[in-house]
C-alpha cells in the first residue's frame, strides 16, 4: 500500500451524521487552510532526523475512542528505542492515555483534548495556550488525514514536525510512493523509521500495556474466586473472555453470541467462559457464565492478562486485550481487519460478514487448539451442533 489511498480506503459508505461530519470538516479546513498548508510544507522528510539531539518529543492523537488510544503505546515503544533519553508528552482524547500509560517512565505528562471543544471553550484556550508554551525537539502528528492532529502540529512550536502529508500534495512531496503499513499501529512507526536517519531493522514494536507483576497478582486472585477453583500452578480449564458488547454494525446480537458458543463449547468442552461486562453495566451473555466487571481499563487489562485467550468483536476492548499479550481473536462484522485487527503474535481476526455463528465457533476452536492447546471434539454430537 501507498501513502496515496484510494477513495474506497478512506471514506466509508456515509450515513447522515457522517455526511454531517465531513461538512464539519471542510468547514474547519476552509478556516485553517493557511495554516495547514504552512505546516505541511515543513514536515519532515524522510531521512531527515538526527540520531541525536532529539531530547523533547510531542506526540499528537487527539482521539477519545480507547483503540486509537491504545495505537500511541507502539509508537511509544518506539520512541524508546530510538531516542531512549528523550522526555515525551502525549496530546490525547480524554483521560484513558493516563491511565493506561502509567508506568511509561518517558512520558512526562498528558494533555487532554476535551471531547466537545465548543462546551469547553476556555479549557481548550488554556490547553493550547500551555502547549504552545513549551518547545520541543520533534512534535509529530500520527494519524492520516486527521485535522484535529494536524491544527496541534501547527500550533506547537517544534524544531522537527513529522506527520503524512496532505494527499494534494503528494506528487510534490518526498513521502511520495513509499510503502506504508496497512495496520493503524504500525503506520505512526513507520512514520517515524522512515524520517528516522539511521537504521533500523527490528520487527515493529507490538501494543503493550505494560502491566506490573502486582497488578496481574491481585487480577489472578480475582479470577480464581470468580471461578471459584484456586490452584497454584494453572487453572484445570482453560479460561476464554467473551467481550460481547461493541458499537454499530460491529455489533454482533445476543443471539449471535449464544449459538456461538453453544458451538464452540461442543467442540471445546474443556472450555471455560468468563464473560467480561461493558461499562454500561448490562450482561449481554447468558447469566450462566461467571463474569467480571469494572470501570478501571487497567484492572480489566490485568484480569484478560490472567486468561488463556481473549474473544470480542472490534472494539477498543479487543486492542486492550492484544496490549496485555493473551492471545487475542478479533470477529470483524463490517470493518477491515487487517487495518483494524488485533496486532500482535498469537492474535488472529475472522471476518463474519458471510459466516453463520457455528462456523465461526468451528474456526475459533481451531484458533484456540493451535494456541492455547486445546482438544478439539471431533464427535457426531459436536458436527451436529447447530450452526
Amino acid at each position: 500500500m501507498h501513502l496515496a489511498f484510494t477513495q474506497d480506503q478512506q471514506r466509508p459508505t456515509q450515513s447522515p451524521l457522517r455526511h454531517k461530519g465531513m461538512l464539519r470538516r471542510r468547514l474547519v479546513a476552509a478556516c485553517f487552510r493557511p495554516l495547514l498548508d504552512k505546516v505541511d510544507r515543513l514536515l519532515c522528510r524522510p531521512g531527515q532526523l538526527p540520531t541525536r539531539g532529539i531530547h523533547r518529543i510531542l506526540v499528537c492523537r487527539p482521539n477519545h475512542r480507547l483503540g486509537n488510544t491504545l495505537l500511541v503505546s507502539a509508537l511509544l515503544t518506539e520512541i524508546e528505542s530510538l531516542y531512549p533519553g528523550a522526555e515525551v508528552d502525549v496530546v490525547i482524547g480524554g483521560h484513558a492515555g493516563e491511565c493506561l500509560f502509567t508506568h511509561r517512565f518517558q512520558v512526562r505528562r498528558f494533555y487532554s483534548v476535551p471531547r466537545r471543544i465548543a462546551r469547553h471553550l476556555w479549557a481548550t484556550v488554556r490547553l493550547l495556550r500551555e502547549l504552545r508554551s513549551n518547545t520541543y525537539d520533534l512534535a509529530i502528528d500520527t494519524c492520516v488525514d486527521s485535522q484535529s492532529g494536524r491544527l496541534l502540529l501547527a500550533i506547537a512550536r517544534a524544531r522537527f514536525k513529522l506527520g503524512y502529508p496532505d494527499e494534494r500534495h503528494l506528487a510534490a512531496s518526498a513521502w511520495h510512493g513509499t510503502a506504508c503499513p496497512d495496520h493503524l499501529a504500525q503506520r505512526s512507526v513507520f512514520l517515524l523509521r522512515m524520517a528516522y536517519s539511521g537504521h533500523v531493522s527490528q520487527p515493529y514494536p507490538p501494543l503493550s500495556l505494560r502491566l506490573q507483576d502486582a497488578e496481574k497478582a491481585r487480577a489472578r486472585e480475582t479470577l480464581e474466586a470468580i471461578l471459584n477453583s484456586p490452584t497454584p500452578s494453572r487453572h484445570p480449564r482453560v479460561v476464554v473472555g467473551i467481550f460481547p458488547h461493541a458499537t454499530g454494525a460491529k455489533r454482533y446480537s445476543a443471539d449471535w453470541w449464544a449459538r456461538f458458543i453453544d458451538k464452540l463449547l461442543a467442540l471445546q468442552p474443556d472450555v471455560q467462559i468468563v464473560n467480561l461486562v461493558a461499562e454500561h453495566g448490562e450482561n449481554q451473555l447468558d447469566d450462566q457464565f461467571v463474569s467480571y466487571y469494572t470501570r478501571d481499563l487497567r484492572h480489566l487489562g490485568a484480569m484478560i492478562a490472567c486468561m488463556d485467550a481473549f474473544i470480542s468483536a472490534d472494539c477498543g476492548v479487543m486492542h486492550l486485550a492484544a496490549a496485555t499479550g493473551t492471545p487475542t481473536l478479533g470477529l470483524f462484522a463490517s470493518t477491515c481487519p487487517t487495518k483494524y485487527g488485533p496486532d500482535g503474535v498469537d492474535h488472529e481476526a475472522i471476518e463474519t460478514r458471510d459466516m453463520a455463528p457455528g462456523d465461526v465457533a468451528m474456526v475459533t476452536a481451531d484458533w484456540l487448539a493451535l494456541t492455547a492447546n486445546t482438544p478439539v471434539v471431533a464427535s457426531a454430537a459436536a458436527a451436529s451442533c447447530p450452526t
